[in-house]
C-alpha cells in the first residue's frame, strides 16, 4: 500500500508495475504478430478455421481496409450484432485499426432494443448475423432500418455482404491504412458497450484503446498468461469479459483465442478444452456448474489435465462450486475478478497463489494503475476498513463517458475521477474487496445486468397493467432471478405468468423477461409514498418458499 495511505481506512492504490501497454489496439496486434508470427492467434471450433498471428493480422489488415473502402471514416461508429465467431474478433481489431469505434450489440437484443442502440449510436455500418436461435436478424434489421438515418450499410456475416466487404478491401493501399493508423492514439475512443439504465434506457459506456488494451492485458498478466497459453471463451465477446478480458488479454500476450461454439454450451466448451488442450478457461459461475453437471454425468469423458488458471465473473459464486472448480476441473490458480463495463471493466481480482478463503470470500484487491476505495454513500467520505459502505475505483480504466450523455456521465464519475459503482462493499485490512449488496436495485441474471426499471417501463405498456415492481430474488442457478409484482387495472382479467411472458417474447431480451409473477393490490410504501422493495423481497421469500410453480400469486 501507498505510504500516503492511512492503513486503516478503505482506500488502496495498485501498484505501478507491470506498466501499460499505451498503445492502440491495433499497433499492439502488430506488435504480437511480429513476436510470435508462428503462434496460434485464432481457433474456431465450429468451422476449424485456425489463424496464425501472422496470418491473423494480415487478415485484419484487409478487413479494415475494407471498411476504408466502404467510407468508414476515424470516430465513425462500426456495430456488431452478432454470437460468436471468428469474424467477431477480426472486425474487434480491424474496427480499431481503422480507427473507427466499435458498437457492440447484445445477441438477445428485440427490435425496440437494437432500434435504440443503433439510433443512440449513430452507428454507420452494421455487421450482423442472419439468425440466432429463433431470431431472423435480417428482417429485425430491415424493420427498425428506416428509423435509423446514420445506418449506411449492413453486412451479413457468411454472405456475399461479408465477402465484399472484405474483398473490397484490396482496393485501398496498405499505406493508406498505415496512415489512418498514425492519427489515431491510445486515449481515442473504441469502444461503445451498453448498459441497462435505471431510467428505461440503456446507456453506452464509451471506451478508449487505453481502457480496454490496458485492462485486458493486466487481467492476463495476473494469471500469468503467456505464447503458449490457450484461452478458451464460451462468454460473450459482446460484453467485455469476452472481448477484453478474453480477446485482448490474449493478443497482448501472444495467447490463443478459442471459440467453443456461438452460443455457451458446456458439452462444447468441454470439447474445446479437451481437444486444442487450453489451459485458460473463462465463465460465469452458472456455466461452470453445468460444466461439473457434465462431468459428474460422464465420468472420464473429458481430458481436462491441460487446465491451469482462468477466470470467473460476472456474479458471486458460490464457494462449494469455486472448490469443485479447482480440485475436479484442474484449475488450481483460477481467479475472482470484478469489475462494470464503465471501468473496462475490471477493478480488482484475486490472485494465482491467493488462499481458498480469499478467492471464495471476497473479489481480490486492487489492480495495477488503479485505485479503490469505500465511502460512506450519504457523506462521500472513506470509511474504516470492514465497515460496508460503496465501492469507488480511480485510473486509467475508467470510461470516456456515457455516449453523448454528460449529465448521466456526470452522475456516474465525480470530479476527481471516481467511478461511483452502486455496489455495496466491504474492505479489508489486507486490502481484499467483498461485494455485500447493491445500492441500487440492479439484479444480476446468469452474469446478466439487468435494471429494473427497464422492465418496469416496457411492462407499462400492457394493457391490463396499471402499475408494476421487478424485483431480484435468488435462484440456484442464475444466482438471482425477477419477479413481477403487477397491480391490474379494474376489470382486467386475471393475468398468468405465462401470458406475461408471452406479452415479452421478441420485445424483450430472454434474461429480462420475468420468471415469477405475483399479483398485488398494491406495494409497500414508505411515509413519504416511495416503494419499499426490501420489503417486498422479504415477502417474496416467504411466497417462494411455500410454491414450486410460478404463476399469480407467484
Amino acid at each position: 500500500m501507498s505510504a500516503d495511505l492511512d492503513p486503516q481506512l478503505s482506500h488502496r492504490r495498485g501498484e505501478a508495475e507491470p506498466p501499460l501497454p499505451e498503445r492502440t489496439v491495433g499497433a499492439d496486434l502488430a506488435r504480437t504478430a511480429r513476436a510470435f508470427p508462428d503462434g496460434e492467434a485464432l481457433v474456431e471450433c465450429a468451422s476449424g478455421r485456425r489463424w496464425t498471428y501472422a496470418a491473423f493480422d494480415a487478415a485484419v489488415d484487409q478487413l479494415a481496409r475494407g471498411l476504408l473502402a466502404a467510407g468508414v471514416e476515424a470516430g465513425d461508429r462500426v456495430g456488431i450484432w452478432s454470437p460468436n465467431c471468428a469474424e467477431w474478433v477480426l472486425l474487434q481489431y480491424a474496427a480499431a485499426r481503422a480507427g473507427s469505434i466499435l458498437v457492440n450489440l447484445n445477441p438477445a437484443y428485440r427490435e425496440h432494443e437494437i432500434a435504440y442502440a443503433l439510433r443512440h449510436s449513430g452507428t454507420k455500418l452494421l455487421v450482423a448475423a442472419t439468425r440466432v436461435k429463433g431470431s431472423d436478424y435480417v428482417a429485425l434489421i430491415g424493420a427498425v432500418r428506416a428509423d435509423c438515418p446514420a445506418l449506411e450499410r449492413v453486412v451479413h456475416i457468411g454472405t456475399a455482404d461479408w465477402d465484399a466487404l472484405v474483398e473490397g478491401g484490396r482496393a485501398v493501399p496498405l499505406e493508406q491504412l498505415r496512415e489512418r493508423e498514425a492519427g489515431l492514439s491510445p486515449d481515442d475512443p473504441a469502444n461503445i458497450q451498453y448498459t441497462s439504465g435505471t431510467t428505461g434506457f440503456p446507456k453506452g459506456a464509451t471506451l478508449s484503446h487505453n481502457n480496454i488494451l490496458g485492462n485486458g492485458f493486466q487481467v492476463a498478466e495476473i494469471q500469468g498468461w503467456t505464447e503458449a497459453d490457450r484461452v478458451c471463451l464460451p462468454v460473450p465477446f459482446y460484453h467485455c469479459f469476452g472481448m477484453v478480458m478474453g480477446n485482448l488479454g490474449a493478443t497482448s500476450h501472444g495467447s490463443c483465442i478459442v471459440v467453443p461454439g456461438a452460443l455457451f454450451d458446456p458439452v462444447q466448451t468441454l470439447d474445446a478444452v479437451q481437444n486444442e488442450r487450453c489451459t485458460v478457461l473463462y465463465g460465469v459461475p452458472t456455466m461452470f456448474i453445468a460444466e461439473l453437471a457434465q462431468l459428474e454425468a460422464a465420468p472420464g469423458r473429458w481430458d481436462l489435465s491441460s487446465l491451469r488458471t482462468g477466470a470467473m465473473a460476472g456474479s458471486p459464486c458460490p464457494v462449494e462450486v469455486m472448490k469443485r472448480v479447482m480440485g475436479e476441473m484442474g484449475m488450481a490458480e483460477v481467479t475472482i475478478a470484478y469489475g462494470m463495463t464503465e471501468t473496462a471493466p475490471v477493478s480488482t481480482q484475486t490472485r494465482r497463489t491467493d488462499s481458498l478463503e480469499h478467492r471464495v470470500a471476497t473479489v481480490g484487491r486492487v489492480h495495477p494503475h488503479v485505485e479503490v476505495k469505500v465511502v460512506d454513500p450519504q457523506t462521500g467520505a472513506t470509511v474504516p476498513t470492514g465497515t460496508p459502505g460503496e465501492l469507488c475505483t480511480r485510473g486509467y480504466s475508467v470510461m470516456l463517458g456515457y455516449w453523448e450523455d454528460p449529465e448521466r456521465t456526470a452522475e456516474a464519475v465525480d470530479p476527481q475521477g471516481w467511478m461511483h459503482t452502486g455496489d455495496l462493499a466491504e474492505m479489508a485490512a489486507d486490502g481484499y474487496v467483498s461485494i455485500v449488496g447493491r445500492i441500487k436495485d440492479m439484479v444480476i441474471r446468469g452474469g446478466e445486468n439487468v435494471y429494473p426499471r427497464e422492465v418496469e417501463e416496457f411492462l407499462y405498456s400492457h394493457p391490463d397493467i396499471e402499475d408494476v415492481q421487478v424485483i431480484g430474488v435468488p435462484d440456484p442457478r442464475y444466482g438471482e432471478e425477477l419477479m413481477a409484482w403487477v397491480k391490474l387495472r379494474p376489470g382486467a382479467p386475471e393475468l398468468t405468468v405465462d401470458q406475461l411472458r408471452a406479452f415479452c417474447a421478441g420485445k424483450l431480451a430472454h434474461f429480462k423477461v420475468p420468471r415469477y409473477l405475483h399479483l398485488v393490490d398494491g406495494f409497500p410504501m414508505t411515509v413519504t409514498g416511495k416503494v419499499r422493495k426490501v420489503e417486498m423481497r422479504e415477502q417474496a421469500l416467504r411466497l417462494l418458499a411455500t410454491t414450486t410453480k410460478p404463476g399469480p400469486g407467484v
